[in-house]
């Protein structure tokens, strides 16, 4: 596809403008960006120290509940952040949109790259801490998760600039969206415990949202389960169709909308 020719071709400048973007959101400060770091850094051990022994939280299942936890609180960053801030990239470069010479579909990559590596960063954090507490993840798992989250995020967030870089508004409902899915999402509450209440039907929803295919996988990758061979291997192939399917819908936004970009800049 000509979106994949694209990014293969400039990959080198697509790299180095991500880079540059992450430096110059810290470029006002003495520590410049190291923020980028300490912040998710501090985020991370406060909710361990508060959770695991102020509140005392009791074990999700057979593990503490901070291994359970961040894990799944790491994935819906990398997911809620890439997102947001993807979402406006287009707007945020319309200096390079009016120039006529540079790759207008490089731009959300450029952004997810740029966000990603403090989201990445929050991921380790998360594993390091697991591993203290005696989990240590399945690598492999982990990596393809972590793959499958910037397949979706990719697609998703293509067709997600491209509508916002028209309709501005768009960008501010779907901040409030993930508001919501941040709760219809099991990271702070265990999948399971939805079977008694509502029957066990709402279950199956919620596991085909890819939302909750990524967190709820990331955090079986540390714990020791795998959706592969426990009864998810369903899921597996929704979460594929939902984001093949998003990805070729969000060429075809992208191609319509992108003939626009400079005029509404």
């Amino acid at each position: 596809m000509d979106f994949i020719k694209t990014i293969i071709k400039n990959r080198k400048m697509i790299f180095q403008l991500g880079k540059n973007e992450f430096r110059n959101k810290f470029s006002n400060t003495s520590l410049g960006a190291i923020w980028g770091f300490i912040q998710p850094f501090i985020f991370l051990v406060t909710y361990a120290v508060v959770i695991q022994f102020i509140l005392k939280s009791g074990a999700s299942g057979d593990n503490p509940f901070i291994v359970w936890y961040l894990p799944g609180m790491a994935m819906w960053m990398l997911i809620n952040d890439n997102i947001l801030n993807v979402t406006v990239s287009i707007r945020n470069y319309s200096y390079l949109v009016k120039k006529v010479v540079f790759p207008i579909d490089t731009i959300p990559v450029i952004s997810l790259i740029s966000t990603s590596i403090t989201s990445i960063f929050i991921i380790l954090i998360a594993l390091i801490i697991c591993i203290i507490y005696g989990y240590v993840p399945n690598i492999l798992l982990m990596l393809y998760y972590i793959f499958a989250a910037f397949c979706f995020l990719i697609g998703f967030t293509r067709m997600t600039s491209a509508i916002t870089t028209l309709v501005p508004d768009f960008g501010q409902l779907l901040s409030v969206v993930m508001q919501v899915l941040f709760w219809f999402t099991p990271i702070l509450w265990d999948i399971t415990a939805i079977v008694g209440t509502f029957g066990g039907k709402l279950i199956y929803i919620i596991k085909c949202m890819p939302f909750a295919y990524l967190v709820t996988g990331l955090r079986e990758s540390v714990v020791g389960g795998n959706l592969f061979t426990e009864g998810y291997g369903i899921y597996t192939i929704i979460f594929w169709i939902i984001t093949i399917g998003i990805f070729i819908w969000s060429n075809h936004i992208f191609k319509k909308c992108k003939k626009d970009f400079a005029d509404v800049l």
